[in-house]
């Protein structure tokens, strides 16, 4: 084992930065994938909205 307290804290300071690393990337990758998910929620929704607006548009013109 090695006694000198630096090489201690500092091997202790390099696994708390690997695991910060690892949890930012999973919060990373979450985020990517909401982001994702927004997108094409918004598309879905534009095309929801579109259709709504031609229903509204026929029976406009109907009258």
């Amino acid at each position: 084992m090695n006694d000198d307290p630096h090489a201690a804290a500092v091997a202790r300071i390099e696994q708390a930065l690997s695991r910060i690393e690892r949890a930012a990337q999973v919060k990373v990758d979450a985020n990517q994938a909401i982001a994702t998910r927004h997108a094409a929620l918004k598309a879905r929704i534009g095309d929801a909205i579109g259709a709504l607006d031609a229903v509204i548009a026929r029976e406009a013109d109907a009258d």
